[in-house]
This record gives structure tokens, sequence and C-alpha cells, in this order.
């Protein structure tokens, strides 16, 4: 009898609990907190040696979306690291709100499964308009540790009224403690939520090194 393809990767939720009317997977969120970053491109490098540092996912889908394709193939390497941020998959908005929901999904179905093989985990909040709230907080733990990224979300006075609104949002939905945060973290933006006595751990984005590398 021929093996029927997993085609929709439901190994990567198998036994797990899930949250909202999407029924997202629950990440248990790590109590560790990074000290060093690195984009999932970089750490897949077999040149990098150091792996003193926590993974993330915010850069282009096409530089990742080979760990979902194929996730088993990336489980040791990902291991030797100090723990992942969830997969950043795209959310536009002007993208079918399906196709967010689905990229959420994707995400935290990539995240709960490296949790359960004994990966470090912080997950990851990609919001946009009102609509997404709805759903992109379900199956978040209250008063831990999140992520955003910023890079490519301030350029425009829309982009950044969005994502003002947005981190609003999360705070009142989810109370972190701490938000970890890759790209600028302006005081315009984020010191409201220092002065709250939220901590707001930063890391410049690979971009903005790449330009400071040019223009020296």
């Amino acid at each position: 009898m021929q093996k029927k393809r997993d085609v929709f990767r439901s190994f990567l939720v198998k036994d797990v609990d899930y949250a909202g009317k999407l029924e997202f997977p629950i990440i248990k969120t790590s109590d560790k907190l990074p000290e060093k970053v690195v984009t999932f491109s970089m750490a897949m490098s077999k040149s990098l040696k150091d792996f003193d540092s926590w993974i993330v996912f915010y850069e282009n889908d096409e530089k990742f979306e080979r760990l979902w394709n194929n996730p088993k193939a990336y489980l040791e390497r990902l291991k030797k690291f100090k723990g992942v941020i969830s997969p950043d998959f795209s959310l536009w908005r002007n993208m079918p709100l399906c196709m967010q929901q689905w990229n959420t999904y994707r995400g935290r179905a990539i995240a709960v499964w490296l949790q359960n093989n004994g990966i470090e985990v912080i997950p990851n909040i990609r919001f946009n308009d009102e609509r997404t709230y709805e759903f992109c907080f379900d199956g978040i733990e209250k008063n831990k540790t999140v992520a955003v990224g910023t890079h490519g979300c301030l350029k425009t006075k829309e982009d950044r009224l969005y994502f003002q609104i947005g981190l609003a949002m999360l705070v009142e939905k989810l109370s972190p403690q701490n938000i970890v945060v890759y790209g600028a973290a302006p005081d315009k933006i984020f010191k409201i939520y220092r002065d709250m006595g939220i901590k707001i751990i930063a890391f410049e984005s690979e971009f903005s090194k790449s330009r400071k590398r040019v223009s020296a």
C-alpha cells in the first residue's frame, strides 16, 4: 500500500493544544532571553561556527520557506543554537485575510514542533491592520516574552501608525514582561512601554548593519 504524503505537515502539530476560533497551536514561551541573534539564512551557512545566538526569521520569506517544506532536514542544526524566535511569514495589508491566517498558522506550527523537539522558543507576533487582531495573539502566553520585527514597518507615516496601533493592542492583550525587537526601536514608539516597566530588548537588523558597512 502506498504511503500517503503529509502535505499539510500534520506531524508538526501532533498532540498539541490549540487556542482561538482558528485553532492555532499554543506555544509555551521560553523564560530565557536572547543576548545575540542571527537570521535563519546566516545560521544555516556552513561557515558559521558560533552557535551562541537565537535564530530569527526577519528576512524575505524565500530565505526560510525551505524550513516549512522540509523541517526535519534542519532540526539538528537548529538545536545547536540557544533558541528560536518563531518564523515570521509575511502578512501584508493587501494580502487576502485567509493567506494571512495561513502564514500565521505556519509560523506557529513550526514553532511548537521545534519546542516539542527541545528547542527554546519565543513567539514572534506579526500583525498589520485591525483584521489581524482577531487571531494574531491566539495561542500566546500572557505576561511572558514576545518578539516583533520593525524592519520595513516604519518607512511611512501610514506604516508607523499601523505598527503603533498593533503594538498597543499586543500590550493590551498579552501584557508582556519583555518585548524583543528586531530592527529600530525608536523612543517615539517604545518609550511608553519602557515607562510601563516592559523590558525592550532591541537588535539591529542585518540590513542596517550592511548599510553601515557599505558607507564605512
